[in-house]
Order: structure tokens, then sequence, then C-alpha cells
């Protein structure tokens, strides 16, 4: 529920004769322009995206379809009817027409296994269909996780920058003060003005950047509306959810996926092996003669025979294609092993790495202020300044990107790990 805005409220209470529509119009623009900035939290936005998120319902609709062509698979051959006229033109015997109708109903039955052959792959490529979901759907929180991260830190840059331009405005004031007071030269002047002009360009720099990752946040979730801010802390805040048990390959998703599709391509070698017998076909119908009004049952049986093609060559096909699913099986298994150690020395090195960056920081924002405090007595020259003042925007850079190094390694460690980083299990 949205609140009225303060400055609202008091021309309400300023002005009771205010026209009634125009307080609507107003305080339905305020409520639009309200839904427009907000960004929910990584946790709402997750949620959300499970019913959004275009990736995320392209894999759902695959499931479905592998759902479907397994239940399909039990479906019967459907029953053919012929009907057959004989002897249309033949000589009259004795006065009667040799004319013969027969009506027949063909119905089509695989033996030798054949359709409980089909019916298990279908039913192993539906599963393996459902694991790649569960794994495209770690993936996405993952990734969801890192586009969180990587928009809030480009806002914060944009904040940084920002905030670089007000103190070079302030260095600014400062230098036009004591150029004033003779105790500057222009060229130091001069030297502010420049440090003004390319704090603005780096204003505009960041801000083209933190609409970009806004941008792609709000493709990326499947939104209506844009993103425009993010207002709930996540980069400085993220905690990844630790796994309860200890960690091995056989859990991942990547591995799994891979089992299941060599499950899936195996089964298939015993459907190419029984494609070669034949199909009995059972008829049964109805012949009616021409010279009576008499009736007489058929019956018939029909196979084809494997005369010269039993398959052979798709069964070896089949078989290699099992061999070649099974070999991706081991460098599955081996890739999960190596990125899983990557990720983990990712991880600790990140950790490392934003203390020294947090730390860094604090010794910057100090060394600035001091800078600032002897440049203002004149013991310290606006060279010197400026190169503190830039010094203090690239250790706060440092920590912003040092953050976001952080959710991409833990992201990366739970993608290895076949689970979500931050947030709910799949």
């Amino acid at each position: 529920m949205y609140k009225i805005p303060v400055r609202l409220r008091a021309l309400s209470r300023a002005r009771p004769t205010v026209n009634a529509a125009m307080l609507a119009l107003l305080l339905g623009s305020g409520t639009s322009l309200s839904h427009a900035a907000e960004t929910p939290s990584f946790a709402a936005l997750l949620q959300q995206a499970q019913l959004k998120a275009p990736y995320l319902l392209e894999q759902a609709a695959n499931v479905r379809a592998a759902s479907a062509d397994a239940r399909q698979a039990r479906a019967l051959s459907n029953p053919s009817l012929s009907i057959t006229a004989e002897n249309l033109g033949a000589p009259l015997s004795g006065g009667q027409s040799q004319r013969q109708d027969t009506y027949a109903i063909t119905q089509v039955f695989e033996v030798g296994g054949k359709r409980s052959a089909r019916i298990e792959a279908e039913q192993l490529k539906s599963a393996a269909v459902g694991t790649r979901e569960r794994q495209a759907r770690i993936s996405f929180a993952n990734e969801l996780a890192i586009s969180y991260a990587s928009a809030e830190a480009m806002q914060q840059r944009k904040t940084v920058a920002d905030a670089e331009l007000v103190r070079a405005e302030d260095d600014l004031r400062a230098a036009q003060a004591l150029v004033k007071a003779g105790r500057e030269a222009d060229l130091r002047l001069a030297q502010a003005r420049a440090s003004v002009a390319g704090a603005q360009a780096a204003v505009q720099s960041a801000s083209a950047d933190a609409t970009e990752a806004m941008e792609r946040l709000t493709a990326i979730v499947g939104a209506t509306e844009s993103f425009t801010r993010i207002d709930h802390p996540f980069l400085a805040t993220a905690s990844a959810v630790r796994p309860a048990g200890a960690w091995s390959t056989d859990t991942t998703p990547a591995l799994a996926s891979a089992v299941a599709e060599r499950d899936a391509i195996a089964a298939q070698i015993r459907v190419e092996e029984k494609r070669w017998l034949p199909d009995i076909g059972v008829s049964v119908g109805m012949r009616k003669f021409g010279w009576s009004n008499e009736k007489a049952a058929t019956i018939g049986l029909t196979a084809n025979i494997p005369l010269f093609d039993r398959n052979q060559n798709g069964v070896n096909a089949a078989r290699e294609r099992a061999t070649s699913a099974s070999m991706r099986v081991e460098a599955a298994r081996l890739e999960a092993t190596a990125a899983h150690r990557s990720a983990l020395a990712q991880v600790q090195a990140s950790e490392k790495r934003l203390q020294a960056a947090v730390q860094g920081e604090a010794a910057s924002g100090e060394a600035y202020r001091l800078g600032r405090v002897g440049y203002e007595a004149g013991k310290t020259p606006l060279v010197e300044l400026l190169a503190i003042r830039r010094a203090l925007s690239e250790a706060m850079a440092l920590t912003i990107d040092a953050r976001l190094a952080r959710v991409r390694a833990l992201a990366t460690l739970s993608t290895a790990e076949g689970r979500i980083a931050f947030g709910e299990t799949p």
C-alpha cells in the first residue's frame, strides 16, 4: 500500500479547497513514479522470476513437452479401414453380377517388446529434460544474483562519481578562494577546473552504465516496467547458503544431467535393436456378393518381411552415441571437480581482496580528510590534494569491485555445488 507523500499532505492541509480531481491526479502520478522506481529485494525478485522470467518459462515448457512425449509413447497405433471393390465390369455369370465388395478393419500390433522399449526411452528422455531444467533453474538463480549485484555495483559507482564531483567542486571553490587571496597561482585554478570537468564526464559514464545494468536486470526477470534503482542492499549483505552436508560430484546438476542423457541414449539402443521386427496386422472384415444379399466374414494377417533391412547400422549408430554419452559423463565428472576447486579458491581470494579493499578505502578517506585540511591551511599543494582525492575514488571503486567479485565467486561456487547461492533451494 502506497503512502501519501508528505508534500501532498501538507498541501491538503494548507489548501482545503483544492479540487479533489487535481489531488487524485497528483496522488496517481506519485504512485506510478514510486512503482516505477521500486526494485524488490533479491529474494522477492527471485520468487517473481520463477513465474515471469522467459528463460524459466521456456524450460518449464520443455519439461511439459517431454512429459507429453512420454505419455504419447504409450498410445497404440490407430486401426485402418479398407474398402475393396472387385470384379468391376466383369461379364455376367448366368445373368448375375460378379461384383464383390469387401470392408475390413486392420489393427497393427507391435511385437517383441518394441512398444515397451519405446516407452522406456521416452520416459528416460523426459527425466533427462527434467534434470536439465533443474540445472537451468540453479544457473538462472545464481546468474540473477550476479546481475542484481552488478546493477547495485553500477549504482554505487554512480554514487561514487557524484561524490567525486562534489569533492571536485569543493576543491575548485577552495582553489578560487586561495587564488583570489594570492596564495595560489592561476595554474592551480585551471587544474581544479579540469578536475571538475573530468568528474562530470565520469558521472555521465557511470549513469549510462547504471542504466544499462538496470535494463539488463529488468529483461532477465521479465519485468514489464524498467527498474530505476535498487533500494534493498544486497552487494554488501549477501550471505551464501552453506550446504548441509559434504559436497560430492555426484550431487552436481551438471553431472546428473550428463548421467540422465547417457541413460536416455542407452535406452535408444534397445529401440533400434527391435526396430527391424515385423509388425503384425490383424484384419477383420465382411464381403458382400453382388449377385445375392448374402455376406461372408473375412480375416487376414499382414507382416513386413525383414529381408533387406535389419537396421544393423542403426543399432551400431545408437551404440556409438551411447559410448559418446558415457565419455561425456566422465568429462562432466572431471570438470565438476575442477570447477569446484577453482571456485573455492576464488571465494577465498575474494574474501581477502574485500578485506584489503575496505581497509584501503578507510585509509584513503582519512588521507583525503587530512589533505583537505592541509590544503585549506596552505600546507598541502593542490596537485597533491587532487592525487589524494583520485586515490580515494579509486579505493571506493575497488571496494565495490571487490564486493561484486565476492558475489560472483559465491555464485560460481554454488553453481558448481548444484545449489542456489542466495535464496531457497530449487
